[in-house]
């Protein structure tokens, strides 16, 4: 399951672009094939894992999904909109998740408290709070921050119908309105958030550029391997500040 997991977030980029252009986002496994498998594009957490609980259970795994807060944009108590999944192997609990973007893990983390696992330079650990929640943590140059928390509680393909729902029509959904891609790597994370493209490297260094609408295509394709046809390029540009 190593292999797979580092397989498909180095080849599969996290990204809203659906939901920027105002496009539904259909979870069934043909549409999901199709589109980041066959047209080189990516999707965000519903859709990337989705498509990779299919592909573990299809060779014999055995999955079940989790709902989890967001806790890496600080301290308030946001909805579970988070889709993750848990894989059960002789017994042992791990977590994978192939669509947490520029931050998650390369590798599935074992679900044990106290965990600790480096990937690449980047370094994971589980914790577990009041009522079984697990959280999962990202050691930084400033400590341990959450990324995440979840609860043991399992998730069906309604409950993420429902929160794919929220995520891609909610006027609070961060994912309305603007340009979303990220990557994960084992030497740098990459994240376009808008018009600011930022890198994090694994020596801690950081850097950031404003990406330009006329940029824009080549940029994703570069950096994250997503191409776009010409459609969804006019689409997006016009997102962009006119200035840009």
């Amino acid at each position: 399951m190593t292999d797979l997991h580092r397989a498909h977030v180095g080849a599969v980029p996290f990204e809203n672009l659906d939901v920027a252009l105002g496009r539904p986002v259909p979870l069934d496994l043909k549409s999901l094939q199709a589109k980041l498998v066959e047209r080189r594009r990516g999707g965000y957490c519903y859709e990337q894992n989705s498509l990779f609980a299919a592909a573990l259970e299809r060779i014999g795994f055995t999955v079940s999904a989790r709902g989890a807060r967001n806790r890496s944009r600080g301290t308030s108590l946001p909805p579970v909109t988070h889709a993750l999944l848990v894989v059960t192997i002789e017994g042992e609990q791990w977590l994978a998740d192939v669509g947490f973007g520029w931050q998650g893990p390369l590798e599935p983390v074992p679900l044990r408290d106290g965990v600790r696992v480096e990937q690449s330079g980047w370094t994971f650990g589980i914790g577990v709070e009041g009522e079984g929640v697990h959280v999962l943590r990202s050691l930084r140059a400033e400590g341990w921050i959450d990324l995440y928390a979840f609860a043991p509680q399992s998730l069906y393909p309604g409950d993420f119908t429902v929160m794919n729902h929220y995520s891609s029509s909610h006027p609070r959904s961060r994912f309305l309105g603007q340009v979303v891609a990220q990557k994960p790597g084992a030497d740098a994370r990459r994240a376009l958030v808008r018009e600011t493209l930022s890198i994090v490297r694994d020596d801690g260094t950081t850097e950031e550029r404003v990406v330009k609408a006329g940029e824009l295509t080549a940029v994703l394709a570069a950096d994250f391997g997503i191409e776009l046809d010409e459609a969804e390029r006019a689409g997006l540009e016009r997102l962009y500040p006119a200035d840009a």
